[in-house]
């Protein structure tokens, strides 16, 4: 009997693929992008050096959305006994 016969796949045929994110992780991050997009587009869309929008404003949020994608790829959900992700 030769050996290749005998070997079996090293992956079991029940394990399900994981995905690296959870469907959380997904709104997290695409909320951030938005937040970080209007945020830019504030500051765009009020020309005026002085204004309060584009001064103050945007950038706060700009940086809320940078530390909103920062968490969602950073999140972790919590594992059930089982072995699956809630």
């Amino acid at each position: 009997m030769a050996k290749s016969a005998r070997r079996r796949s090293r992956r079991p045929a029940t394990r399900k693929a994981r995905l690296v994110f959870a469907r959380t992780n997904y709104v997290i991050l695409i909320a951030s992008v938005a937040f970080v997009v209007l945020g830019y587009a504030i500051m765009r869309a009020e020309n005026a050096v002085d204004g309060v929008l584009s001064l103050y404003i945007a950038p706060i949020m700009i940086l809320g959305g940078y530390l909103g994608v920062i968490a969602a790829i950073l999140w972790r959900p919590k594992e059930a006994p089982d072995g699956e992700a809630v």
